[in-house]
C-alpha cells in the first residue's frame, strides 16, 4: 500500500529541535557517525521510496543508516514509517485526538492528579526513557484515549514503551495517530494485544532461537534448567524495551516501525548470539557474573550494558539466515494453534470468557448476517469464529459480496472483495452442501508479478484453511503447520483469475470455481490434506457469501 500524498506531506514538516519538549537529553549518550562512513540519507530518500511503493528498498536503508539517536529525522521519519500502515478507517482528521482527550477527560489541559490507565498496561513496564515529569502525564494520557478507542485491546504490556518513545521525537497528537496506526495493522504484527498472543511470541521466540541460534540457545540451557530457561524466554521483549540502551533501542525502532515484530525477534536472537560469544570462554567476565549471580541476571545485565555497538548488533540481527517472514509466520501460527487446543481441552476460563464475550460478533453483527446469509446459521458463524485467529475475532464480519444480491461475475467478486485482507469464502451448493475458505491475502495479490515480471500463479500464507459446515463439520489446516519442511504443492493456497478461482493445489484443487460462479469441483489437495469439500466433487454453487472484517474493532 503507497501512502497517499497528504500523509507525506502532513509529516514532512521541518523541526529544528532533535527532540520534544517532554524530554531531558541532558542524560542521553550521543555516539556521532564514523568520519569515514558514507553520508547518511535524508528524509527525502525515505519519502520518495514510499510514494513508489519501493518498501525493500526503504526496509535496506533504515537497517543501513545509523542516524545518531538526537538526528532531527526522526521526529519526521517515525511518523512517516507508522502512518504508511494505517487503515482507512483510522480517523486521521485534524482535531479528532483532541476531541478525544475532552470527550475521555473533559479538558485538554492535563489533570494535577495521575491518569489512571487501561487494564492492558503492565505498570512494572512502565518505561519513560528520558521523559520528563509532564513527558509521563502526556504518554499515560495518550495510551488512557488509546485504550478508550480500542476497547478490544485486553493485555499488551509493550504499548507503554513504545507511546514513550516516540514521543521523545513527536507532538502528543502525531504520537496518538501513530500508535493507532500500529494497534489497528493488519498486514504486519507490530503489537499483540491479548495474553494469548503475548505466550505465543515467547513461545516462538523460544522455538526460532532454538533452530536458527542453536549453539547461544544450548548455552543458556546449559546455565539453568528448563522450567527457568522458559522463564527466561518469558521476558524477552524486555531485554529490548527494558534493558538495551538507548542509543540501540532507537535503531531497533528505526526498523522495527517499518518491518514489524519479526525485527524484535531477531534482535533478540542477535542479542543472545553476543551474549553467548562473550560469555564462552572460561576466563570471560560475563561467565563468571553467570557463575555469581545466574545467567537470568547476568543477560539482564549483558543487555544494558551491550558492548557492541548498534549497528554491529543490527548487522548480528539482520545476519541470522533462513529467517524468513513465511518461516516465522508459520512458527507462530502453529504455536497459537496448540496453545488454544490446550486452552480449550485444559477448559481455561479466560479463553471461554474470550471466546463467549469479549472476541464474539456483537449482537448487531449476527443480527445483520442472519438476515443477509442464505448459508451461516448463528451456530455456523459462531463454529467459524472459534477456527479464526485470535487477532481476527477482535473485528467484526462483514458481508461483502453475495451472489443472492450482486450477481454471478468473478468482475463483480474482484471488484467488491480485492482490497480486502482476510476474508471467508462460503460456498452453498444446491444439494446443500456448505463449505468454504479463510483466505488469508487480499484477491487483489493476483495481479502481483515476481522479480522476473512474471504474474505469480499463486499466492496466500499458512493461515488459509479450508472448512466444512454442512453435513460434516471440519477444519482442514495447512499441512505446513504440523512439521518445517514442506513440498512446493503443499504451499499452493490461492490463485485467480480472469475465468477462475482455486484454493489449495497439488495433485488436485480443493476448491475450483468457474468465472460465473455457477459449476464447481473439490478434490484432495496436498496444501490441506483434505477430503473431497463434497461428496460427488462436482458441485453447482447456489450461493456464494464473502465475508470481511471491518477494521472498526467494535465491543
Amino acid at each position: 500500500m503507497q501512502i497517499m500524498p497528504s500523509v507525506l506531506e502532513e509529516v514532512a514538516v521541518e523541526q529544528s529541535n532533535s527532540y520534544t519538549s517532554l524530554v531531558d537529553s541532558s542524560g542521553i549518550t550521543v555516539i556521532p557517525p564514523s568520519p569515514s562512513s558514507k553520508p547518511l540519507k535524508t528524509i527525502s530518500d525515505v519519502t520518495s521510496l514510499l510514494h513508489l511503493g519501493r518498501k525493500q528498498d526503504v526496509k535496506h536503508l533504515l537497517r543501513n543508516n545509523a542516524w545518531p539517536v538526537d538526528s532531527p529525522i526522526r521526529g519526521q521519519l517515525w511518523s512517516l514509517l507508522c502512518l504508511q500502515h494505517q487503515n482507512k478507517s483510522n480517523n486521521m482528521s485534524d482535531g479528532f485526538y483532541w476531541d478525544m482527550v475532552n470527550q475521555v477527560f473533559g479538558s485538554t489541559e492535563l489533570p494535577d492528579k495521575p491518569i489512571s490507565l487501561p487494564p492492558f498496561v503492565e505498570p512494572s513496564h512502565c518505561q519513560l526513557y528520558y521523559l520528563t515529569h509532564k513527558g509521563r502525564s502526556v504518554a499515560d494520557r495518550v495510551v488512557s484515549v488509546l485504550g478508550y478507542s480500542c476497547p478490544d485491546i485486553v493485555y499488551s504490556p509493550t504499548i507503554y514503551p513504545i507511546c514513550a518513545l516516540l514521543l521523545h521525537y513527536m507532538t502528543e497528537e502525531q504520537c496518538y495517530h501513530c500508535m493507532a496506526s500500529l494497534v489497528a495493522s493488519k498486514e504486519k504484527t507490530f503489537i499483540t494485544q491479548t495474553k494469548l498472543l503475548y505466550e505465543v511470541t515467547w513461545k516462538t521466540v523460544m522455538q526460532i532461537c532454538k533452530k536458527h541460534v542453536k549453539g547461544a540457545a544450548v548455552h543458556l540451557q546449559r546455565h539453568c534448567n528448563s522450567s527457568r530457561a522458559e522463564r527466561i524466554y518469558m521476558d524477552w521483549i524486555w531485554w529490548i524495551f527494558q534493558g538495551l540502551p538507548y542509543q540501540h533501542l532507537v535503531r531497533v525502532m528505526d526498523c522495527f516501525l517499518h518491518e514489524g515484530i519479526k525485527v524484535l525477534y531477531r534482535t533478540v536472537m542477535a542479542i543472545l548470539v553476543l551474549f553467548h560469544k562473550s560469555s564462552s570462554s572460561p576466563s570471560s567476565e560475563w561467565l563468571m557474573e553467570i557463575q555469581k549471580n545466574g545467567i537470568d541476571a547476568a543477560l539482564n545485565k549483558f543487555c544494558k550494558e551491550m558492548p557492541v555497538a548498534p549497528q554491529k548488533m543490527l548487522k548480528a540481527a539482520f545476519g541470522i539466515r533462513g529467517l524468513s517472514s513465511a518461516y516465522i509466520s508459520r512458527v507462530f501460527i502453529r504455536t497459537e494453534m496448540v496453545l488454544k487446543s490446550k486452552n480449550v481441552i485444559n477448559g481455561s476460563r479466560q479463553l471461554v470468557r474470550s471466546r463467549s464475550s469479549e472476541n464474539l460478533p456483537n449482537s448487531q453483527s449476527q443480527n445483520n448476517i442472519q438476515m443477509v446469509s442464505h448459508t451461516l446459521t448463528i451456530r455456523e458463524l459462531l463454529t467459524l469464529w472459534s477456527w479464526l485467529p485470535v487477532r481476527i475475532t477482535m473485528y467484526q464480519p462483514i458481508l461483502l459480496y453475495t451472489t443472492e444480491e450482486h450477481g454471478c461475475s468473478l468482475t463483480t467478486f474482484y471488484v467488491r472483495v480485492e482490497h480486502h485482507e482476510p476474508t471467508l469464502l462460503m460456498i452453498k451448493t444446491c444439494n446443500n452442501e456448505v463449505f468454504g475458505a479463510y483466505c488469508s491475502s487480499r484477491w487483489g495479490e493476483r495481479n502481483q508479478k515476481d522479480d522476473r515480471g512474471n504474474r505469480q500463479a499463486y499466492f496466500g500464507t499458512g493461515e488459509t484453511f479450508l472448512f466444512s459446515l454442512y453435513p460434516d463439520r471440519a477444519k482442514y489446516q495447512w499441512v505446513g503447520i504440523e512439521g518445517d519442511k514442506v513440498g512446493h504443492g503443499a504451499e499452493l493456497f490461492m490463485a485467480a483469475d480472469s475465468k477462475m478461482i482455486t484454493i489449495g493445489g497439488g495433485e488436485g484443487q480443493a476448491i475450483w470455481m468457474d468465472e460465473n460462479i455457477r459449476f464447481g469441483k473439490t478434490d484432495r489437495c496436498q496444501t490441506f490434506n483434505n477430503p473431497p469439500l463434497c461428496p460427488s466433487g462436482d458441485f453447482e454453487i447456489r450461493v456464494l457469501e464473502v465475508y470481511g472484517f471491518a477494521t472498526d474493532q467494535l465491543s
